[in-house]
């Protein structure tokens, strides 16, 4: 991959994976070498989390098309290997904000959809979060906010009646609603062309996929020196 040409993009948009049932057998070895490369790399680059999930779901049958894809990844880190999360420094240590996207039957293969329990856990890891910003002495004042693009999860999180539309969710994901009733969490409505989020769930055009990176404060190592 050193002599490969570099994208923009991890992934092309609109490219749909999925178990390629006919497709060529590559070596299951290699292939999890390489997800697992990129897993390590997901740490400090959100940028590939979603694509990088995509081919995690293919290690024990891998093929021609799902190596492709994530060759795509290592020529998108080849363009931008010298990109970063930039950590600014506030004079008031600034307010924890979340976002949290919603799809709906968007895993192709299952049709399953992730809306109010993906709510829910985002409301988790912002508790969590909370609690360490907390221990390093940086006590939030004002509640979290998620920026959620789906008005339905936004009503769920506030109505407190279980009806025939909601009864089928797992009792333990209405831990949203008691987070929102006690002011800790509060879900907000932001519109889908400003959800951070997107980034991490589907496949973006690159001037998206760009736009979204940039509001993560992933950067160019040169802006910051």
């Amino acid at each position: 991959m050193f002599d490969s040409n570099s994208v923009c993009n991890p992934i092309v948009p609109g490219t749909r994976v999925d178990k390629d049932a006919m497709g060529k057998i590559v070596d299951e070895t290699q292939y999890k070498q390489i997800v697992g490369s990129l897993m390590y790399l997901t740490s400090t680059r959100p940028d590939i989390i979603y694509v990088t999930s995509l081919i995690i779901k293919y290690c024990s049958r891998p093929t021609e098309l799902h190596l492709q894809v994530a060759k795509r990844i290592f020529r998108y880190l080849k363009g931008t290997n010298q990109f970063g999360i930039y950590y600014k420094r506030t004079a008031d240590g600034g307010e924890l904000a979340t976002s949290t996207d919603s799809n709906y039957a968007g895993d192709i293969e299952d049709r399953k959809s992730t809306k109010f329990v993906a709510a829910t856990i985002c409301a988790c890891h912002a508790i969590w979060v909370r609690r360490i910003l907390g221990e390093l002495g940086n006590e939030g004042e004002n509640c979290t906010e998620i920026r959620c693009d789906n008005s339905s999860t936004i009503k769920l999180s506030k109505n407190l009646v279980i009806n025939d539309r909601s009864k089928h969710i797992d009792v333990r994901y209405h831990f949203l609603r008691d987070l929102s009733r006690d002011g800790i969490i509060a879900l907000i409505k932001c519109a889908s062309e400003v959800q951070i989020a997107d980034i991490m769930t589907k496949p973006l055009k690159t001037e998206a996929f760009q736009k979204h990176r940039n509001a993560m404060d992933m950067c160019h190592i040169t802006e910051v020196i």
